[in-house]
């Protein structure tokens, strides 16, 4: 067998193997896709805030085209969105519209066609059980720990509880984001800050844009008062927001992210995707880290671990920066191909290690993998495969399964094949 024959089979067989789990999961009538009708092009999202109330005020408009002809009907995910108005975009006609607990559903004025570009304004009010979460500031004594922050968590299905939008991740597309907060407060959010305006009342709204289309559960912001410290990896701006008082945490915890970068890029060769990357801690947060797109968000808790245990922070600081890659770049279609994201991010906390420390980092990372899997699939009440067939917009999913099997795998793969076949079949399929 020639090399080049050998390549093409080897690749061939990566690839096929989730095509015949895919097809085995619809052979058994399981579908976890989802019927789309339109296409959405853009979000621009408008939110300011009641603090006391726990209220978010939001003014999005969402575009869209249909994906076939005589187009009347739009169907938002909105969960407990209280609407004021539901208008066409810009000339302002009213539309029609019903609610319930989850969706909005609009009628359209006139059937539209899949070359129509369909704009829909919708101002609202909630406030938030999920999605978007208000943090006090916490204090000892005089000493102020961390102030008052809002944040957001998209995965897997919240953004809906903060704007309307089609809330799954096979769809993509552009966002933009006007945040309007208190004066000496940093938002944190997607792409590129555009500006940041000065209102009358002495509020400061921040204008940010994502150019790049990204699957909803991507959309993040934070607010709050922080330290910023500023780098670049080439022409890419790096920025870390930690807590004054934490400034330690810079070095100690971010300053191996260029590296990071760097080794991606080189194993991949997919350049870092996005224009910036930014880093932020915040309180309260139940995950370790969240990779929404160009801005993480990590929690305070994992990211103070570090004074204890560097090596598994550094860990997570990989794991999210992965996901540029693997998630936010190449996406899932569904949740119950997950582990497309997470299992190729573990193993890449892997192979950042090898290149960093060498390969006998390498290997204990895969064996403390393959030792978390047992035990947690061990605990486990619902078994699944890689191809989680009991997949469930929850926190269900992010499972030892997901996670750490999935790097064991992707592991043996490239154990069988070889690092020059394997390292092209992940540059291929990004």
């Amino acid at each position: 067998m020639n090399r080049n024959f050998r390549l093409k089979f080897l690749l061939l067989i990566f690839f096929l193997t989730g095509f015949i789990q895919l097809s085995n999961a619809q052979s058994a009538k399981q579908d976890f896709n989802r019927i789309r009708t339109f296409d959405v092009q853009h979000y621009l999202i408008r939110t300011s805030f009641d603090r006391q109330n726990r209220t978010i005020f939001g003014d999005t408009t969402v575009s869209l085209k249909p994906l076939k002809n005589g187009f009347n009907v739009v169907e938002l995910d909105a969960e407990n969105l209280k609407f004021e108005s539901v208008k066409l975009a810009p000339d302002g006609k009213d539309l029609q519209f019903q609610t319930n607990d989850e969706k909005v559903i609009i009628t359209l004025d006139k059937d539209y066609a899949p070359q129509d570009l369909i704009k829909i304004r919708l101002k609202y009010s909630a406030k938030p059980k999920k999605g978007v979460y208000f943090v006090n500031a916490l204090r000892n004594g005089a000493t102020v720990l961390h102030d008052a922050q809002i944040l957001t968590q998209g995965e897997p299905e919240e953004s809906r509880c903060w704007f309307p939008s089609y809330d799954f991740p096979d769809d993509k597309a552009t966002t933009e984001q006007f945040l309007t907060v208190e004066a000496g407060e940093n938002v944190i959010s997607n792409g590129e800050l555009i500006e940041t305006l000065e209102n009358a009342d002495g509020t400061k709204t921040f204008h940010f844009k994502m150019n790049i289309p990204h699957s909803v559960y991507l959309t993040s912001f934070v607010v709050g008062k922080y330290i910023k410290f500023d780098d670049s990896y080439k022409n890419i701006p790096l920025s870390v927001y930690l807590y004054p008082g934490r400034e330690y945490l810079y070095k100690q915890v971010f300053g191996n992210t260029k590296e990071m970068m760097r080794i991606y890029e080189e194993l991949t060769g997919i350049a870092f995707p996005f224009n910036k990357y930014d880093q932020t801690i915040v309180a309260d947060f139940d995950l370790g880290g969240m990779e929404n797109i160009t801005a993480t968000t990590f929690s305070d808790r994992d990211i103070f671990f570090s004074e204890q245990n560097k090596f598994v922070v550094e860990d997570i600081v990989s794991h999210e920066l992965a996901h540029s890659w693997f998630g936010n770049l190449v996406t899932c279609r569904n949740w119950a191909e997950l582990w497309l994201n997470e299992g190729f991010a573990t193993f890449m906390e892997a192979a950042y290690r090898e290149k960093m420390y060498g390969r006998s980092d390498y290997l204990r990372k895969i064996q403390d993998d393959v030792r978390e899997y047992f035990d947690g699939e061990a605990k486990m009440n619902r078994k699944h495969g890689l191809l989680n067939k009991l997949a469930r917009p929850d926190d269900s999913i992010f499972d030892a399964v997901t996670y750490q099997k999935g790097s064991a795998v992707v592991h043996t793969l490239r154990e069988t094949v070889g690092d020059r076949v394997f390292w092209k079949a992940i540059n291929i399929y990004l």
